[in-house]
């Protein structure tokens, strides 16, 4: 399975959501609020990690074809 730039981008972006909901939940603080206030900025943020987990969810069947592919 060869990664593709926005593959990899989608990837990097869910990570970082998962980090940022990883200190809402263990710290109660939301670094996105923390850097750029509740604003237009922060809800793009928001949106650009939702609709990049959301992409990332192919994953799984490019993942299931690539295995399928390799066995024999």
């Amino acid at each position: 399975m060869s990664a593709k730039p926005f593959d990899i981008l989608c990837l990097t972006l869910t990570i970082i959501g998962a980090i940022i909901w990883g200190l809402i939940g263990f710290f109660n603080f939301n670094l996105v609020d923390a850097l750029f206030g509740y604003s237009w900025v922060s809800r793009i943020i928001y949106a650009a990690v939702g609709l990049a987990g959301l992409y990332c969810l192919s994953m799984y069947g490019k993942i299931a074809a690539a295995d399928s592919y390799r066995q024999p």
